[in-house]
């Protein structure tokens, strides 16, 4: 589409203008750009560089001299690639390093004159608070403790809901560690049992969810899941149950990281940091005793941005946004989309499957996406659609629902008959959601062929139930044409599934 003699690609959603935060950490200096301000937001460009600001922060006091430098160049060409992405806005957010060494503020004042606009260096407790707003806005009613650890420190606060608590910051950063413990992670454990003792409220989350944040955390779980040849490789929602969380940090502490399994797949520069969250990790479970320990991809800079959203915004569910968006942006038609959700809800209560709200929301997104791999050859369309529902940066949905949604698009395009389970992303999935997934399946393989993925027929074809138990599709006359032996087939299909007599009948 051309506009204003740019060429403008249709796979962006449209009126959306983009939103640059920059995060100026201890470890690294990072630039995102998102697409636009939305309750899922959608990375648009994504940039790391691992300055070590705070590297010897602790013996100095000051920000280290060649990382100053590093993170100057990082700084001008984030400034250069904003520019380039359109982005409307820019924020730019400084954390613990910058906050507590003494050359901070000269450093901070050049950031300012790099970009023309001042910087927001964040106190350990608007810290705490901007990342415990990226929780509210990965998560669906969240509950537990969050715990953010960066380079220079760790913020934790208390979360239930919509309701944050007043949080804690405490010196258990990674670099710092390892600057304070010469390098030992079993010293770097005992400072953090010492620094813990400040957060007395940790206790008051036993048995519930921690929630942990930073990439020193994802990388450990990263590790997890490449030596338990876990199907997913997606971080976010990635849970541990704490027995197993507990174990895993303490070979970490006792072995040599560099001989474990599975530690190709963490990045050179990630590997130094790991034992550090572990030590920090195994004494948040000692005084915690949580559930599970959960990972958020999500954290102060989405925090950021769910700050930005009025009240309504808010409280929509993150995973229908989402995948309201893919439709819009993938579907054939996406009031179609739209249609399933509604005539699929009024099926299964004529077929008398009854629903959790968690169940309600996963039919609704996976109608959303039903349609999302059609430009795929169609013998793909299958294998496509699980492909991208598996690895997409959905939020506000666990494992096992992301393996329902997976489930719901194999059989919509794939037929009824049972995949193969073994190291398979539908593996996550317990049986009830597997069954349930199945039966949308069907009911999905009804409408299509009903409406040749186009909006319109749908809401004219009623469900109703005759006194024997027999459900009937009711087809207006005008739309009777649409009616063949495949369809027939696919009903019969779906009847012979959920065990219930469904007809279709021709009515004026």
């Amino acid at each position: 589409m051309l506009r204003n003699g740019t060429l403008t690609s249709q796979g962006r959603l449209k009126r959306r203008k983009p939103v640059s935060i920059i995060d100026i950490g201890s470890n690294s200096v990072r630039l995102v750009v998102y697409e636009g301000l939305s309750r899922a937001p959608t990375i648009l460009f994504n940039e790391k560089v691992l300055c070590g600001l705070g590297k010897g922060l602790a013996q100095t006091g000051k920000l280290d001299e060649e990382a100053v430098a590093r993170a100057r160049a990082a700084l001008v060409r984030f400034r250069a690639l904003s520019t380039q992405a359109g982005a409307s806005d820019i924020h730019i957010l400084a954390t613990a390093a910058a906050r507590e060494a003494s050359n901070g503020p000269a450093f901070i004042a050049d950031v300012e004159a790099i970009f023309e606009q001042s910087v927001d260096v964040l106190s350990g407790k608007q810290e705490a608070h901007n990342s415990a707003l990226g929780i509210l806005c990965g998560f669906v009613k969240p509950k537990g403790i969050m715990g953010d650890m960066g380079g220079g420190s760790l913020e934790l606060v208390e979360i239930e809901n919509h309701k944050i608590g007043e949080g804690i910051t405490v010196p258990l950063g990674g670099l710092r560690l390892q600057d304070q413990s010469e390098a030992t992670p079993e010293a770097a454990r005992q400072i953090a049992k010492e620094e813990l003792k400040k957060a007395g409220f940790l206790a008051q989350g036993k048995g519930q969810t921690f929630y942990a944040i930073g990439g020193t955390w994802r990388a450990l779980a990263m590790l997890h899941v490449a030596r338990t040849a876990y199907p997913l490789q997606v971080m976010h929602h990635y849970e541990i149950e704490l027995d197993e969380a507990k174990r895993f940090c303490k070979r970490i502490l006792q072995g040599d990281l560099e001989k474990m399994r599975g530690i190709e797949a963490i990045s050179v520069n990630r590997r130094a940091l790991i034992p550090y969250g572990a030590a920090v990790l195994s004494e948040v479970l000692r005084a915690m005793k949580p559930e599970r320990v959960v990972i958020s991809a999500l954290g102060v800079r989405e925090g950021l941005l769910y700050s930005l959203l009025d009240e309504a915004q808010q409280k929509k569910d993150p995973l229908l946004v989402a995948a309201d968006e893919m439709s819009l942006l993938r579907a054939r038609s996406h009031r179609h989309a739209k249609e399933l959700v509604k005539w699929s809800g009024e099926l299964f209560r004529a077929l008398g499957m009854k629903e959790t709200k968690y169940e309600s929301r996963l039919r609704k997104a996976s109608c959303l996406l039903a349609d999302i791999g059609w430009r795929a050859h169609p013998d793909y369309r299958g294998r496509q659609s699980v492909d991208i529902i598996s690895n997409a940066a959905f939020v506000g949905v666990d494992h096992p629902g992301r393996s329902y949604l997976a489930l719901a698009n194999y059989f919509r395009h794939e037929g009824l008959s049972n995949p193969s389970l073994e190291n398979s992303v539908f593996s996550l999935a317990g049986e009830r959601a597997f069954e349930r997934a199945k039966l949308l399946g069907a009911i999905l393989r009804v409408a299509y062929l009903f409406s040749a993925s186009m909006s319109g027929v749908l809401p004219s074809i009623t469900i109703s139930q005759s006194d024997d138990g027999t459900v009937w599709l009711l087809v207006p006359a005008i739309h009777a044409d649409l009616i063949g032996e495949r369809l027939r087939r696919r009903v019969d299909s779906l009847a012979k599934l959920c065990g219930v007599d469904i007809g279709i009948k021709v009515v004026d």
